[in-house]
């Protein structure tokens, strides 16, 4: 690996692993979608204990769970993909080379597919994990008694919100893979294409989170939510 290739992986993980307490940091300073999420979904889940049928909600978190299902199941199919050429010996990762990689030593090749691999990875044990808590969620809704007091309400609320908002946050964490996933894999074409994939994608992340039309229409949800 030359000096740019070092480079260009180290700002790569600089941003990979950085980005979740860079996240936490704008919304201390000035909110997140992430962050303004957190609070509609307390707010809907205290409103669901109010409820004395709960076909909604559940409706609602079975369409997450297939949503995360479908996530899941093609980060495996793409893990196949990687894995299949990374593993697949000489002759798998020559001939990847020589459809589109170029003239790259086996070990520099051998790297970038590795990187591509542990983003997808990551992203799938995030997509189970976040499968997993939903569907504690799930049985928490069914399993929620009829409650008569409003300090009963607010605390069953409270307890589904607290296992409900984990769950979403591990399925952002594991889409967020599939992007830098895409950063990674810009790196076959060099090291400068490394790390303006990496910028590029952590900029667009960022501007989602922050000053998207839909980070700001959330924010003035939760502001009329927590009137």
């Amino acid at each position: 690996m030359t000096l740019f290739d070092w480079l260009a992986l180290g700002f790569f993980i600089v941003c990979w692993l950085g980005y979740g307490p860079l996240l936490g940091l704008l919304a201390r300073r000035s909110g997140t979608l992430n962050d303004d999420m957190t609070i509609v979904r307390r707010v809907w889940m205290t409103a669901m204990t109010h409820r004395e049928i709960r076909l909604v909600d559940s409706n609602l978190l079975g369409h997450t769970i297939n949503s995360g299902g479908f996530f899941a199941s093609t980060n495996l199919l793409l893990i196949a993909a990687v894995a299949s050429v990374l593993f697949g010996g000489e002759q798998a990762i020559e001939g990847f080379a020589s459809v589109g990689a170029g003239d790259v030593p086996t070990r520099l090749l051998e790297a970038k597919l590795a990187l591509v691999l542990l983003c997808l990875s990551r992203g799938l044990l995030d997509f189970i994990w976040s499968i997993r808590q939903l569907n504690y969620s799930l049985a928490l809704i069914g399993a929620a008694p009829e409650v008569h007091t409003e300090a009963d309400r607010v605390a069953l609320g409270d307890a589904a919100a607290n296992l409900l908002n984990p769950a979403l946050s591990a399925f952002s964490q594991g889409v967020r893979g599939y992007y830098f996933a895409l950063a990674a894999a810009a790196w076959l074409f060099g090291p400068v294409w490394l790390a303006l994939g990496v910028a590029l994608i952590s900029g667009l992340l960022i501007w989602r989170q922050a000053a998207s039309p839909a980070a700001l229409a959330i924010r003035s949800a939760r502001r009329l939510l927590e009137l």
